[in-house]
């Protein structure tokens, strides 16, 4: 089994004082990388920084709202500044703004894509000008959602935002590809503020807050489990063992890891000539319609008591 062993790296993680952002930080300075630790509460980002260290790791604090090309060039320019260099950035940080389409305004769409999309795109782009100019190599980590690959009811804009990122990650693999700077999405699936307001997980989260661990079905079946479960791919996707895994979403979660699919063509149809709306309309229903896709997120399977 290959040791992971980032002792010497920098990484950014946006994000990082609380949930899955803070698992991946610690996670990151557990396998030796250095780490600045970014949130837009400065108690709470200092509060991370000090669950590091305490913890034998190295971090710093850099408290700025993610979204701004002024904000990604602070996040990369601590990194150097305070540990030489920088070699991982994860895009973590997110908010929720959930509402169905009639009801979603303008400022519910664009604070959820500003932080999600638009951030993911300006930090990347200052770590890839920074590990360019470095000439090392690095990783990206950007983390998508469940959401982004299949839809989720009354999250237009997170589930946009998420399934741009997969596709960022798709074409960021391919142009950084020459400069040895690998690119991934991450889909976690973890116990968070966010799937607490999930019914059917609600109780068990609550559970797992009292002390519980999750059950089986859970953890395997769903691949639900804490923040902690979730933490191990990015350590991983940083490391000289990953050096050949680029433009992919991995899903990870509980005692489960899976790989997405990329959209792709499942069936298709012909016409000499070309299509009219009339024969389109006859074909349908026995050629490429005849299996619709489904979408959203498959409820939870609860085992009955």
């Amino acid at each position: 089994m290959p040791t992971i062993d980032l002792t010497g790296k920098a990484a950014v993680v946006t994000g990082s004082g609380r949930g899955l952002g803070l698992a991946y930080a610690h996670a990151l300075a557990a396998h030796g990388a250095s780490v600045v630790v970014n949130d837009i509460d400065e108690a709470v980002a200092e509060q991370a920084v000090k669950s590091i260290t305490e913890a034998g790791g190295t971090a710093v604090a850099e408290v700025v709202p993610v979204g701004s090309a002024e904000a990604a060039d602070r996040l990369v320019s601590r990194a150097v500044e305070e540990f030489g260099r920088l070699d991982v950035l994860v895009t973590n940080a997110g908010i929720l703004r959930d509402k169905v389409l009639w009801k979603m305004t303008d400022e519910d769409f664009d604070a959820v894509i500003t932080t999600h999309l638009r951030a993911t795109f300006t930090c990347a782009r200052a770590a890839a000008v920074a590990l360019r100019e470095q000439g090392e190599g690095g990783t990206l980590v950007l983390v998508g959602s469940p959401a982004g690959q299949r839809g989720n009811f009354g999250q237009t804009n997170y589930a946009a935002a998420k399934a741009g990122i997969a596709a960022m990650a798709r074409t960021w693999s391919m142009e950084l590809s020459r400069a040895n700077i690998t690119v991934n999405a991450i889909v976690p699936v973890a116990a968070t503020a966010m799937t607490e307001t999930i019914p059917a997980f609600a109780p068990y989260v609550e559970a797992l807050r009292n002390g519980e661990p999750l059950p089986d079905f859970l953890r395997k079946g769903e691949g639900f489990g804490t923040p902690e479960d979730c933490a191990a791919l990015v350590p991983f996707l940083a490391s000289d063992a990953a050096r050949g895994i680029t433009g992919q979403c991995v899903g990870i979660g509980g005692d489960k890891v899976a790989l997405w699919s990329h959209p792709q063509e499942i069936r298709a149809a012909y016409a000499d000539g070309g299509w009219t709306s009339e024969a389109l309309a006859d074909a349908w229903p026995t050629s490429v319609g005849a299996e619709p896709q489904t979408v959203g997120i498959p409820a939870p399977r609860i085992p009955e008591a």
